[in-house]
């Protein structure tokens, strides 16, 4: 079977949409599969089995990326076509089965349940990731082998969605002093390159001997491949938050404005720290532009956070016996 899966340009949508992918070719093994989506995400399908090509959409004006899609798929009959994205390229190509997403948005439901549903599955299918040797050993160089990691992503795609990174040293500190829950880990900080001024707060309070700077040192591939390397994450509402769920590691992820019901880590070791003020007074305050705001995330302290992944990794260990990845 020919499958063409057309998915999402951000970095966490896509990862979420995994799941579908995943038990797709649990259902039809050995299908050929072309994925298209944006190029922030293309990384984290590299190594898909039984990935015929991977199409990278460029956003163009006029939707001119999309007719480029059309070109690039036409000549093709397709077992199944899954449209995330709702695209007219949908019907405009033969396709004997075609799955497209709804779009009426429920914020209240999880979109792991919304795709679950899309193709008929309950419980639906989990988000996973997809690494090739190449991705496995740049991993191992960056996080080699050694003392467990926590994995720390302290940065988000807009300001209002960032916790301050002086709250963000003092929860990592007082995390790995003597005695506490992660003492004797190195912390492994991920982000981009040009978000490390941002983080700087946060690797200057963490001993030279302990912190591994991967700010601007990994594509979401090699990041997805780090992260599985590690112990435990705490971080904001991002894609790297959803591929470390993704990855099966123990989640914390800090939210204000945003949807946890619909968004949260996805999995059995997840929990979210969330502000007491709702989305819906956050964004109703006077002033508010998601362009513009300042952070949001000043009623979450870091007693709340830190109640919230103790009381994870606690559970984790009792249930798990806490053997740490190293």
């Amino acid at each position: 079977m020919k499958i063409l899966f057309i998915t999402a340009n951000r970095l966490g949508d896509a990862v979420l949409s995994t799941g579908i992918l995943g038990a797709l070719l649990d259902r039809h093994p050995g299908a050929e599969v072309t994925v298209a989506c944006g190029p922030v995400a293309a990384g984290l399908f590299a190594a898909v089995p039984g990935l015929q090509r991977l199409i990278v959409l460029d956003k163009q004006r006029r939707g001119g990326h999309w007719l480029a899609l059309w070109r690039s798929v036409a000549g093709t009959r397709w077992g199944m076509v899954v449209d995330l994205r709702n695209s007219a390229v949908s019907f405009l190509i033969r396709a004997r089965r075609r799955l497209m997403r709804s779009g009426r948005r429920d914020d209240r439901v999880h979109v792991v349940e919304e795709y679950g549903a899309l193709i008929g599955i309950d419980p639906p299918p989990s988000p996973r990731l997809w690494f090739d040797a190449a991705m496995q050993e740049k991993a191992a160089r960056l996080l080699p082998d050694g003392r467990p990691i926590l994995a720390v992503a302290p940065t988000a795609n807009w300001r209002g969605k960032e916790w301050r990174q002086e709250r963000f040293a003092e929860l990592v500190v007082g995390l790995t002093g003597p005695a506490a829950p992660f003492s004797g880990h190195r912390v492994a900080v991920f982000g981009t390159a040009d978000e490390r001024v941002r983080a700087a707060p946060l690797l200057n309070a963490l001993p030279a001997e302990t912190v591994v700077d991967l700010m601007g040192r990994t594509d979401p591939a090699v990041a997805a491949a780090c992260l599985a390397r590690s112990a435990f994450f705490i971080g904001l509402d991002s894609g790297l938050m959803h591929m470390a769920a993704a990855g099966g590691l123990p989640t914390v992820a800090l939210f204000g404005p945003g949807w946890p019901a619909r968004y949260r880590p996805w999995g059995r070791w997840a929990a979210v720290a969330a502000t007491p003020v709702s989305v819906e007074e956050m964004m109703a305050a006077p002033g508010y532009d998601h362009r513009t705001t300042d952070t949001l995330m000043d009623s979450l302290t870091v007693d709340a956070v830190e109640a919230v992944v103790r009381r994870l990794h606690d559970a984790w260990r009792h249930d798990t016996g806490g053997e740490e990845r190293e």
